[in-house]
């Protein structure tokens, strides 16, 4: 017999160990804030559903990281559908950024905004590059074969080069 208050005790567990990583996903997937907070319940719902199937054959932060991104672009896909329109670039206003206008912080707000117009797949997939997951582990995450995320990761720095340094 599964003890219910044990499961919901280790998922809630889980999420505050890991509400960075989906707040992440939900600042890089929505506009406002009002659909950042929705995004991230969506994602914690689908989380919960998906729980009990966890098989302990990947880390968790693969698992989770999984979960949210295909939440996360199947949330846009219909949030788009309702004739609404998501501005990525409206974002990079509300990053914590220091006001001292170093070069550092105007690098770090041109490579956000850069990123922030790539498609769903390429973004998910840099996000997962610079929070330093290996090339294997990002295929499973994406559902991609690892020459192909290798190929994709070569094709978005020269997108992002090019926005960034109008090259």
């Amino acid at each position: 017999m599964i003890d219910n208050s044990k499961v919901q005790t280790d998922f809630i567990n889980l999420i505050e160990d890991n509400k960075k990583l989906i707040y992440k996903i939900s600042f890089f997937y929505c506009d406002c804030s009002v659909d950042k907070e929705d995004l991230f319940q969506e994602i914690i719902l689908n989380l919960w559903i998906a729980f009990p199937y966890f098989k302990n054959k990947s880390k968790i932060s693969t698992w989770i990281y999984r979960v949210a991104f295909n939440t996360a672009i199947s949330w846009v896909r219909e949030y788009t559908k309702q004739n609404r329109t998501i501005k990525y670039t409206s974002l990079i206003p509300n990053l914590p950024i220091e006001s001292d206008e170093s070069d550092a912080d105007e690098l770090y707000t041109r490579l956000y905004k850069a990123i922030n117009t790539l498609g769903d797949i390429d973004k998910a997939i840099i996000l997962l590059l610079l929070d330093e997951y290996s090339y294997d582990e990002i295929a499973e995450i994406v559902g991609l074969t690892k020459t192909n995320i290798a190929t994709k990761i070569n094709r978005i720095k020269v997108k992002l080069r090019s926005q960034m340094f109008n090259v």
